[in-house]
């Protein structure tokens, strides 16, 4: 079996990725699969996995469809044996009552592993990202506003944020109770955060928010969450700042070495790129492509999801991919 650090269900595909990237870039060799993985497949090729991940589809979800996709697999993750399962939130914290619940995931993640506490972490810096005082910021170009008031997520069509304060949003989506590390208690000692982390457990606190502006924030973070482990899996709620704290923690204590810097793969003749955002940042990148050499196909995404037209729709998608191709 496999010496594994950490497993982890992302709520949609490209947030799956992302946490395979933060883990992959600091010394953790991780796998990402569609299911989850049986303990036979983490053998062979997958020998020096150390992080398995399911990429999701959760965040576009009803609370019933959650049901009956979360409780499968978390139940599969945890018979993997690893410390630590994540439930991995985008950073933008998309959810609703009625969409993409992470309230009910954790209350579902809760059924499952019956944690103590479930750690929150949403900041993540090198996204910028940022959580102060329980509410999140997010920056563009160079501009930084407070999530209600950001040009793309409180205009969101299926998840506008509405409510910068994430205590009161998830307060919508489970009666949990829930208390909050805020950015003055993380200028603390290593011993001031881990009393006052204990205090909140011990008041039966259920959720456990981090505000996060900067690494030395991700660095506390980590600590606090590793030494969580015990006999079973400790599950967490999160961004991709839950892998960049705990491989800080991780290299610093010695579980995972450092790695060298990821080399150029080269230049190759062609290259097909399929996005699935439709964030300004990400049509600048297209933009970009474009005007480099690159050609466009856009997808028809209304007929794509339409189960009379959505063969239709990808046989021509890749039709005109093989004409460019050739």
């Amino acid at each position: 079996m496999n010496d594994l650090l950490l497993t982890f269900y992302g709520d949609d595909f490209t947030g799956s990725t992302d946490v395979m990237e933060s883990l992959q870039i600091n010394g953790v060799p991780t796998v990402l699969f569609l299911e989850p993985p049986t303990p036979e497949q983490l053998t062979g090729r997958f020998a020096n996995v150390r992080a398995v991940g399911v990429a999701g589809v959760s965040r576009s979800m009803s609370p019933a469809q959650m049901d009956a996709e979360l409780y499968p697999k978390f139940r599969a993750l945890k018979a993997l044996g690893a410390p630590f399962v994540h439930y991995k939130i985008c950073s933008t914290f998309d959810s609703s009552p009625t969409v993409g619940s992470i309230g009910h995931a954790i209350d579902i993640g809760c059924d499952v592993f019956d944690p103590p506490v479930v750690p929150l972490i949403v900041g993540a810096p090198v996204l910028r990202r940022y959580m102060i005082f329980g509410n999140l910021f997010a920056r563009v170009g160079d501009v930084t506003y407070r999530l209600d008031r950001h040009p793309t997520m409180s205009k969101h069509p299926i998840t506008p944020m509405n409510e910068s304060d994430l205590r009161l949003h998830l307060g919508r989506q489970t009666m949990r109770s829930m208390g909050l590390i805020d950015i003055w208690h993380m200028e603390e000692s290593d011993e001031q955060i881990d009393a006052r982390f204990k205090k909140l457990v011990d008041d039966g606190t259920e959720i456990v928010f981090f505000d996060t502006f900067d690494q030395r924030h991700l660095a506390h973070i980590g600590r606090v969450v590793w030494n969580l482990r015990g006999e079973k899996p400790v599950f967490i709620v999160g961004s991709s700042g839950l892998e960049y704290a705990l491989t800080s923690h991780w290299q610093k204590v010695g579980v995972v070495a450092k790695p060298d810097a990821l080399q150029s793969p080269g230049r190759v003749e062609q290259l097909v790129v399929v996005s699935g955002s439709a964030a300004p940042p990400t049509a600048e990148q297209i933009d970009y492509a474009l005007e480099r050499g690159f050609v466009g196909i856009r997808l028809d995404a209304p007929c794509l999801v339409d189960p009379q037209q959505a063969d239709a729709a990808r046989a021509k998608a890749v039709a005109q991919a093989l004409d460019v191709l050739n």
